[in-house]
């Protein structure tokens, strides 16, 4: 074994790789949580599109969703791969968290690998059913696979929300006891918004993604009815969800600055804590205080408490080394924001001509605006992820488990890091090499 192995294989202290851990683990759930969307929103538009067919007999409908469903298919097999990553890197990175907490949360994940086998299990069902099944037991087999895809994420949504507000168990002498599953998942005062939050952003990303597929279509000429009617449904979706979603916003901020005040904090970079503070659009936060933004007075108050004057706590009520980093938070939430404020202004546009003019938008840049919103919802939804996550920081569990103490001591993370790189890329590759195949493939 060469030196530069041994090195890098032997053990370590849990503070070595402590970053590299961490950087792993968000781009494994950068590449995985766009999947999760499809895997929450897809299945429903589908189905959806093959009740249209069967209510009215247009044959347009069927060759939608049958096209649809090898998109769907292809998805899945990908998000097999990193899910299962996923679900390796937890053991293997945070063995600590794993081995303290497993009782607490052990129920979510069971619950998520039998959604994800039930899924697996009627998709296949689904997919080999075109043809096979009348049309009534098709469209029934593939309920499950909604259905499925919507338990399995809402387990690991729990998770997360428990990981933010942890309840359902107590420590004695570093041991978790007195665990209660049920109330750790459903009953930890973060769950509901953040579930719905989620739900919403999946629907908003589904849409934009697949209408800027169509749009793209559009602005080089192919626009004939199974185009148009391809692309007003999803868009539709999105643009109905889009503005909902700066209203669960609102919900998820006063929720934030309630149960976790030093991540509200880190959003404006409110260093000191204040009555009726401002709320910073862009700038940089530097020794202390936020440069070169646009102040707008009493916001940040507005939002999060709805009254005008309210003390919102600042960073200074928490030690330096319990602080998030702040800078990544605060931009990561303002993009988000920015993104999604954008969204939904396309979103009402899109209604408001459609409802008043009964008609698809005729301006070619109404369609490049879509294009655009199709990448630009997939960086929204993981900027709302690493403001969660990195928000929370430096707690695995928040104000009971450090990050440092999760991490596992095992050496090799470096050469572990650059793996799931080069498999993550690979990955990449192959997808748009399938979905570009089953473009091209003829309507049936």
């Amino acid at each position: 074994m060469s030196p530069i192995l041994g090195a890098a294989l032997a053990p370590v202290d849990h503070q070595a790789y402590l970053d590299q851990a961490r950087q792993m683990q968000a781009l494994s759930f950068a590449a995985h949580i766009p999947l999760v969307c499809f895997g929450v929103a897809f299945p429903p538009l589908v189905l959806y599109v093959e009740w249209l067919h069967q209510r009215s007999g247009d044959e347009v409908y069927r060759r939608i969703a049958r096209r649809w469903t090898r998109v769907m298919l292809a998805l899945f097999a990908v998000g097999v791969i990193t899910g299962t990553i996923l679900s390796f890197e937890m053991g293997l990175l945070w063995p600590n968290f794993t081995a303290t907490f497993g009782s607490v949360f052990g129920l979510g994940f069971a619950i998520e690998g039998f959604s994800f086998f039930t899924e697996a299990i009627f998709l296949g069902i689904y997919i080999y059913g075109w043809n096979r099944l009348s049309p009534r037991a098709h469209l029934a087999s593939g309920l499950p696979v909604a259905a499925s895809g919507f338990t399995g994420s809402l387990m690991v949504i729990a998770v997360n929300a428990w990981m933010n507000h942890p309840t359902g168990f107590r420590l004695a002498g570093g041991q978790v006891v007195d665990v209660h599953p049920l109330t750790a998942l459903f009953a930890n005062g973060y769950l509901w918004h953040e579930l719905v939050h989620m739900y919403v952003a999946a629907y908003i990303v589904v849409g934009f993604v697949v209408a800027a597929c169509y749009a793209v279509g559009r602005l080089r000429g192919r626009w004939g009815r199974y185009e148009r009617t391809a692309l007003a449904i999803p868009l539709t979706v999105a643009a109905l969800a889009s503005p909902v979603q700066v209203l669960i916003g609102d919900w998820a901020a006063r929720e934030v600055a309630t149960t976790q005040p030093v991540k509200l904090a880190a959003l404006e970079g409110l260093t000191r804590t204040t009555r009726g503070p401002s709320e910073h659009v862009l700038g940089w936060y530097t020794d202390g205080e936020v440069k070169g933004g646009v102040a707008i007075p009493h916001l940040l108050s507005v939002l999060a408490y709805h009254r005008w004057d309210a003390t919102v706590q600042g960073l200074d009520t928490v030690p330096a080394s319990e602080r998030p980093p702040v800078n990544v938070v605060r931009v990561s939430f303002q993009v988000m924001v920015g993104i999604g404020s954008l969204m939904a202004l396309l979103g009402v546009a899109f209604l408001a001509i459609r409802i008043r003019r009964r008609r698809l938008p005729e301006s070619p840049w109404f369609y490049r605006a879509v294009v655009v919103a199709g990448p630009a919802s997939v960086v929204a939804l993981v900027c709302g992820w690493v403001t969660t996550e990195v928000g929370r920081q430096p707690w695995a569990v928040y104000r009971v488990m450090p990050t440092s103490e999760a991490v596992t001591g095992a050496g090799g993370i470096p050469i572990g890091y650059a793996v799931l790189a080069l498999v993550y890329a690979g990955v990449a590759v192959g997808v748009v090499w399938v979905l570009r195949r089953l473009a091209r493939a003829p309507l049936d």
